[in-house]
């Protein structure tokens, strides 16, 4: 993968007895979407884990590992273009490639409800993928502030930074 549409990095998010505990995952993790899925599995959790990928500060994947379920979200499907992650997420969800780059075909792609038992509503997904102003950083801040980590969430991104 090009360094420019490498990830800029990638936490997981797991709740256990109540608790969040978020960290920095290796970048080298979100190469690959089944690379980052197995490393997800490996932290449970309560109610599955969650992977906050950001690229090049442009697009951003949700990841929600539940056992073998695997729900996924991109925030532009315009971003497979140019990166071969989002292209894998497209496929993985069994959708085409957008038919062109043009900025008025820029929406999410996939489960806009997969934080939804977290009190995430699609909508607020919906909208923070829509709000071309905000950086994966920020979206993902809002989500935890939202989630009840933000804490936490600022933690793992001090390591990042």
């Amino acid at each position: 993968m090009s360094d420019e549409m490498a990830a800029d990095f990638a936490l997981s998010a797991v709740r256990e007895d109540g608790l969040w505990s978020v960290v920095a995952m290796p970048p080298a993790a979100a190469d690959d979407l089944d690379q980052i899925i197995h490393a997800l599995r490996q932290q449970p959790g309560d109610g599955g884990s969650i992977g906050l990928l950001s690229f090049s500060e442009d697009f951003f994947v949700i990841l929600r590992i539940m056992g073998e379920d695997v729900r996924m979200l991109l925030s532009d499907v315009t971003a497979a273009f140019d990166a071969p992650f989002a292209g894998q997420v497209l496929d993985r969800l069994g959708l085409p490639m957008p038919d062109g780059d043009d900025e008025n075909d820029i929406e999410p792609a996939g489960d806009l409800d997969l934080l939804e038992d977290l009190g995430i509503s699609p909508l607020l997904i919906a909208g923070l993928c829509d709000d071309l102003e905000l950086y994966p950083d920020d979206v993902f801040g809002q989500l935890a502030e939202h989630m009840g980590f933000f804490e936490q969430y600022e933690a793992a991104m001090q390591l990042v930074a």
